[in-house]
């Protein structure tokens, strides 16, 4: 259980450092995108989706390297066979959709867990984000409106 923990910890880092650095390198070209500003709003919302892309996907990949070459559990249900499973079962645990057609099984079930909690966290921040730029543009437009 251990190893799961361990694991477990370096996805949530992982995860919170994509993050991080997308939404940092995002902030740091827009002063400088030429674009009107409801096209900047566009950039945000694209890079916030690679971001969670991102992160959906790393889960996606220890889940399958969890399964098959650790041993340490792994996934039921209404499978397909192959990499979309993985990956639709990372995306429903980490939006905390939680469909409930396929289900971890043995150590997973704390991956899976834990990888809600990191979305949930990873959307809010998104979200406040996004809401934070927005609310400067908004700002920037009235500027601009109210000057002429």
């Amino acid at each position: 259980m251990i190893i799961v923990i361990l694991i477990t910890f370096i996805l949530v880092v992982l995860s919170v450092f994509i993050h991080y650095e997308l939404l940092r390198a995002v902030s740091n070209i827009l002063p400088s995108m030429t674009v009107k500003l409801r096209a900047r709003l566009l950039v945000i919302i694209a890079v916030v989706f690679i971001a969670h892309i991102a992160e959906i996907s790393l889960f996606a990949l220890a889940f399958g390297l969890m399964q098959h070459q650790w041993s340490l559990g792994g996934i039921s249900g209404n499978l397909e066979g192959g990499w979309l499973d993985y990956f639709y079962f990372s995306a429903a645990n980490y939006t905390t959709l939680g469909m409930g057609d396929i289900y971890p099984k043995g150590h997973l079930r704390f991956v899976a867990s834990i990888e809600s909690l990191t979305g949930l966290v990873l959307i809010g921040w998104s979200a406040s984000y996004t809401y934070l730029a927005m609310s400067k543009f908004w700002g920037m437009t009235k500027s601009k409106n109210s000057k002429k």
